[in-house]
C-alpha cells in the first residue's frame, strides 16, 4: 500500500475495492476490537511487496477463570420482563448473536439489518417497542441519524448505541454525544443484560 492508502485503512467505509465489492468495515472492526482491549495494531507495507499486520494485546495477569465461575457470572445477569427491543445491526453474525443473547434474557427481539428495515419495523409497531439497540457505524446513515428519524416516528423510544470503537473515539468524531447510553462490541451477556435493564 502507498502512504495515502495506509493512512486511511482504519477509517469506516474506506475501501480500495470497486462498488459492491467491499464495505470498508473489516479493518475498522478489527481496530475497534483491539483498541477496546487496550491493544494496538502495527502495519508495515510496501507497494508491490505486501503488508504485515501485527496485533499487540496486553498479557492477562491473574487467576484462571473456572468454567463454573463463568456460569455463575452469567446467572447473575438481570433478566427482561418480556419487553420488545429493536436490534439494528448490519453484520449478520453480530445481529444473530445479539438476538440470541437478548431472547435468552427474556426479551422479545425484532431484528433489522439496515436503517430502512428499522424504519419499516418502527412504523409497523407504534408504541410497541421499548428500546432501540443500534450500531453506530452503518452504511447509508450513522446510528445517531437513524435514531433521530425513529424518534420522529416514536418519540418515547429509548436508545442504546453500540460499536466496536470505544465511546471516547465515537464521541471524538462527533457521531454521539458523551452522555448517551453506549456499549462496546463485542459485549458479554452480563454486560448487555445490565445495560438494557438499567435503561429500561
Amino acid at each position: 500500500m502507498d502512504r495515502e492508502t495506509l493512512d486511511r485503512i482504519f477509517e469506516p467505509f474506506f475501501t480500495t475495492k470497486g462498488v459492491g465489492e467491499g464495505t470498508g468495515l473489516g479493518l475498522p472492526t478489527v481496530y475497534g476490537i483491539v483498541k477496546q482491549n487496550n491493544g494496538f495494531v502495527h502495519v508495515y507495507s510496501e507497494p508491490g511487496k505486501g503488508s504485515t499486520f501485527r496485533i499487540y494485546l496486553p498479557r492477562h495477569v491473574g487467576d484462571d477463570v473456572q468454567q463454573g465461575d463463568r456460569g455463575a457470572d452469567q446467572g447473575q445477569a438481570p433478566r427482561g420482563r418480556g419487553e420488545t427491543l429493536l436490534l439494528v445491526e448490519d453484520d449478520a453474525g453480530m445481529r444473530k448473536m445479539g438476538e440470541m443473547m437478548l431472547e435468552g434474557l427474556g426479551y422479545r427481539v425484532l431484528a433489522a439489518e439496515s436503517p430502512q428495515d428499522a424504519i419499516r419495523i418502527v412504523k409497523e409497531h407504534p408504541g410497541g417497542i421499548q428500546l432501540l439497540i443500534i450500531d453506530v457505524v452503518m452504511p447509508d446513515m450513522n446510528g445517531r441519524q437513524l435514531a433521530e428519524k425513529l424518534l420522529e416516528i416514536e418519540p418515547n423510544l429509548k436508545c442504546l448505541f453500540m460499536s466496536g470503537y470505544t465511546a471516547n473515539v465515537i464521541a471524538h468524531h462527533g457521531v454521539l454525544d458523551k452522555d448517551v447510553h453506549f456499549i462496546d462490541k463485542p459485549f458479554s451477556i452480563k454486560a448487555i443484560a445490565e445495560k438494557v435493564r438499567d435503561i429500561l
